[in-house]
């Protein structure tokens, strides 16, 4: 069975704009490249061929892993009415004792990034979020330790 991969409606959009670019524009360079680097000569000791092909095996591996990804996703329904509790595509507000309050949301790992304020639903806070509403006072074991916190809103 095929792992489910959950994603927003931006996140399927960015997903499929780059499948679309790694299968056109970028194939097609790397191609122009090869073909290049081929007719130089000796192979074994052409350091421009040799790149060539890493960066085939990485674009080919990365067009794999998109293509499996939006064959079998579930999108993440951003505008549901249920803000009572946290949910995949929730916003949520939470303040940790003596710090200031900070929004994420919860999506799918694919999306995931703490530096967009964008947190997986599998992270140890996004687990601990799940479920609970506002309000609740919330912890969560991470790798540095426990923290807790308020769920102070949901969106």
């Amino acid at each position: 069975m095929a792992e489910v991969h959950y994603l927003t409606a931006d996140g399927l959009r960015r997903l499929q704009e780059e499948l679309e670019y790694l299968r056109g524009p970028a194939r097609e360079e790397l191609s122009r490249r090869l073909r290049f680097a081929i007719q130089q000569g000796d192979l074994s000791e052409n350091a421009d061929y040799i790149q060539a092909k890493e960066e085939q095996g990485f674009l080919e591996g990365r067009i794999l892993e998109l293509t499996q990804i939006l064959n079998n996703y579930v999108l993440i329904e951003e505008n549901n009415n249920h803000k009572d509790v946290v949910n995949l595509g929730a916003k949520v507000t939470i303040q940790e004792e003596g710090f200031e309050p900070e929004t994420y949301q919860v999506v799918g790992p694919k999306e995931a990034d703490p530096k967009k304020n964008r947190i997986s639903h599998e992270s140890p806070i996004g687990k601990a979020l799940i479920g609970r509403g506002v309000g609740e006072v919330v912890t969560a074991e991470t790798p540095t330790g426990k923290i807790t916190f308020k769920i102070l809103s949901i969106e």
